[in-house]
């Protein structure tokens, strides 16, 4: 991952102070970006580095050499749920400040619209987005009792307070259709699978040396399947974009079943202008590698 974040350097550099900067949405200082950088590094050794030892650790167990792959299954997707809960309140205030929404009558409006929808929250905060870009973003994040609400203040300079609320509504309705929960399930299927047959692999000499390796080892098959993975997903990604076109869709009729569908349709406007994204990109690309519908096919389902 570490040597995956360094290939990706010279990229995320362009992307930030080149492409971003160009457009007009580039917040961000060299100092801030290097802060950053250290951060999700220092988190990656923490965080990453003992759960790669105890897959490395199952790995090479011989008492459970045939189902070594289950028992990672069972840990990475412990590991995923532990880090859903513990990221709204630990690890998402390492980046950025989040503070208490102070706009009262912003939030009666969401307080009014979590009491129609049957939802709660343990607060409403402001994210201090506007320190890195001028995209605006909203969303309702968490699991169990720890979940929260969260605006960036990019989000809330540009909007109307019904603006918001409709927003805030769409984000509700992915949680009322349990999209957050279906792609989780999903996620666990598609590695519940990929172990399974990294597992098959380990022990095939054709997978090592297909790939140009002559000592077959644990280690060595991890990184190999790492590396030959995204051949695999690549397949995956328009089902997978396909699903969340449609999750969008439900999200956007929940939003407009308990807010007014024309303060969604003000906002979507606002937010794709702003962002500078195209209203009615080219279907056949948009069907492959969108996991939003366009602007347009979300105005005419409103309308």
């Amino acid at each position: 991952m570490l040597i995956a974040s360094l290939i990706d350097l010279p990229f995320s550099i362009y992307r930030t102070f080149v492409l971003e900067q160009k457009f007009g949405f580039n917040r961000m200082t060299i100092k801030t970006f290097v802060g950053d950088l250290f951060k999700e590094i220092l988190l990656t050794l923490i965080l990453m580095l003992p759960l790669i030892y105890a897959i490395l650790f199952l790995m090479n167990i011989k008492a459970i050499e045939d189902f070594w792959w289950l028992y990672v299954w069972l840990i990475i997707s412990g590991f995923s749920l532990v880090m859903m809960w513990v990221y709204p309140s630990y690890i998402a205030p390492i980046f950025n400040k989040f503070n208490p929404l102070d706009n009262e009558s912003l939030k009666s409006r969401i307080t009014d619209l979590l009491s129609r929808t049957g939802f709660g929250s343990d607060g409403i905060y402001v994210m201090d987005g506007s320190k890195r870009s001028s995209h605006g973003n909203a969303y309702f994040t968490g699991i169990g009792k720890n979940k929260r609400i969260v605006f960036f203040d990019t989000l809330l300079k540009g909007m109307e307070d019904k603006e918001i609320e409709a927003i805030l509504a769409h984000e509700l309705g992915h949680f009322h259709h349990k999209h957050t929960q279906k792609r989780m399930i999903s996620s666990f299927m598609f590695s519940f699978a990929s172990l399974a047959l990294l597992g098959f692999l380990i022990n095939q000499a054709w997978f090592y040396n297909g790939l140009g390796v002559s000592e077959p080892s644990a280690h060595a098959a991890l990184v190999l399947f790492a590396l030959a993975l995204p051949v695999f997903s690549f397949f995956i990604t328009p089902l997978s974009n396909l699903a969340s076109r449609k999750h969008e869709f439900q999200a956007d009729a929940f939003a407009a079943s308990h807010t007014d569908a024309n303060d969604l349709i003000s906002s979507l406007i606002k937010l794709y202008k702003e962002n500078s994204s195209s209203l009615s990109p080219d279907k056949y690309y948009s069907a492959f590698h969108d996991s939003h519908p366009s602007a347009v096919l979300r105005i005419e389902r409103l309308q």
